[in-house]
């Protein structure tokens, strides 16, 4: 049998980036739990423990000294994953053997490493969703003064222009970096809790002292890195936690779906297409077209991941008392892919906005087609200035558009209405004036300047000073 002989997930060997799968992988878990054991070690050491600096400095040691085939063996005889590394350990450090993972429960190593997995997850999302603003605001800031026809109900509309259409994909960006941010910023691990969350075993050990306990504590989540703990908890972290993390991931997912889906549209309008390389093939059968892949791949990654916090729903509302097992299986997937499946859709929206490209005089065509039909209250609304009977101007306008309507519908004809309007006498006191009255850039409204200020006064701020992952270096 080959190495394809079985399934492989398409997330590690198709979509997500290394560094997330690195970041999910078993060998950062493991070192993770390591560290969480020599924390505890040295903690307990130095508030009074009997456990003495040699045992830690052997546990610093081998914190790398990992054997995997060990552990699994360990595994199959134990059926405890947890169990079977505390063994595997204990063989490298057989001083320190008895005294790893003192007092503590299996979630003591579990728990804290997943909180720090994700954290580590978050920040590098942070990194590639600040990345995509970043592109976002140099593509809208060149294009803020390009009219283009707004839609709604996927109807032509009054004009904006391509950059104030790029700043609504940036404002949804905005505030899933919002959500990011606040989770981020409320961060904590679950700290040394022991069995059920009461900290019993740690009491036993000082001997009543719960401000050693409660020192204990503090400490080795220090040793960590972090400050914060949940203040209370059952054996695990609250299982509505990976709720509220996959739910800023889904909000991503949102965000990129809308842009994908907007990319395809204007891609099949000619006006904006996603990157397409020079050797690139739309279709195996018919060779002339583009087909927008990334756009497409986003859009179907991102409908994977809306769909997954509905599943840490289920599994934080179904736990019972202070523990229940059967969230173990499912969150080793589900917390793990929702990761991968972001981090893919972060990639593609990085590697599509470094690349946009936009097709002016197609957008240009597709305004003046249009744009006659919007501008006939200005022209009306000028003739009336001029003495004009509004009455008599609004029905002769109304008869107008209804012919060039029906050129363009029904015989495929450009719109014609005003040539109609600079024909017809009664629209004299517009003629020769109809080229200026009729400029798109005075029918985009205040879209250059809401554009420059939103990114001066919203996007900029984010932007400053942050570490920004750019698509450089990203092959779709």
């Amino acid at each position: 049998m080959s190495e394809k002989s079985v399934y492989e997930n398409p997330l590690n060997t198709r979509y997500a980036s290394r560094e997330m799968q690195e970041n999910f992988g078993d060998e950062k878990r493991i070192r993770l739990w390591r560290r969480l054991w020599i924390a505890l070690a040295e903690s307990e050491m130095e508030l009074g423990l009997p456990i003495t600096k040699e045992q830690v400095e052997e546990l610093k040691a081998h914190a790398n000294d990992i054997d995997f085939a060990r552990a699994e063996k360990y595994e199959r005889e134990v059926r405890h994953d947890v169990m079977a590394h505390v063994k595997a350990y204990g063989d490298v450090c057989p001083k320190a053997k008895g005294i790893i993972h003192l007092g503590a429960t299996s979630c003591f190593v579990d728990c804290n490493s997943e909180l720090i997995i994700l954290h580590d997850g978050l920040l590098i999302l942070k990194k590639k969703l600040l990345g995509v603003l970043s592109n976002l605001r140099t593509f809208a800031l060149r294009y803020k003064d390009v009219p283009t026809l707004g839609f709604t109900h996927l109807q032509p509309a009054q004009l904006t222009t391509v950059g104030k259409r790029a700043t609504l994909w940036m404002q949804d960006l905005l505030l899933d970096f919002e959500e990011l941010e606040g989770v981020l910023r409320s961060f904590r691990l679950r700290g040394v809790k022991g069995t059920t969350g009461t900290q019993a075993s740690f009491l036993d050990l000082f001997d009543g002292d719960g401000k050693k306990v409660d020192e204990l504590e503090r400490r080795v989540v220090e040793k960590l890195g972090y400050k914060e703990v949940f203040a209370v908890t059952g054996q695990t972290y609250p299982r509505k936690f990976d709720y509220i993390v996959l739910s800023v991931l889904s909000g991503i997912a949102q965000s990129a779906y809308k842009f994908s889906n907007d990319i395809r549209i204007l891609q099949n309008m000619k006006e904006v297409e996603e990157p397409f390389e020079r050797s690139q093939i739309g279709s195996s059968a018919m060779a002339y077209k583009r087909n927008p892949m990334r756009s497409e791949r986003m859009g179907s990654l991102c409908r994977y991941l809306i769909s997954l916090p509905v599943n840490s729903a289920v599994t934080a509302s179904t736990q019972w008392f202070e523990r229940t097992l059967d969230d173990s299986a499912n969150r080793r997937i589900v917390n793990a892919q929702a990761f991968l499946t972001a981090d893919a859709v972060l990639e593609l929206y990085l590697n599509i906005t470094e690349g946009l490209v936009v097709y002016e005089k197609t957008v240009a065509r597709h305004v003046a087609s249009e744009l006659p039909f919007m501008a006939t209250e200005n022209i009306l609304m000028e003739c009336v200035k001029a003495g004009g009977d509004r009455q008599k101007l609004h029905e002769r306008i109304r008869v107008l558009s209804q012919e060039a309507g029906r050129l363009v519908k029904e015989e495929g004809k450009d719109n014609d209405l005003l040539s109609r309007i600079a024909a017809d006498p009664l629209f004299s006191a517009v003629h020769g004036r109809l080229d200026d009255l009729v400029d798109a850039k005075k029918f985009v409204g205040r879209a250059p300047e809401q554009t420059e200020r939103f990114i001066c006064n919203q996007i900029d701020p984010v932007l400053e000073g942050q570490e920004i992952r750019t698509g450089g270096e990203i092959h779709v």
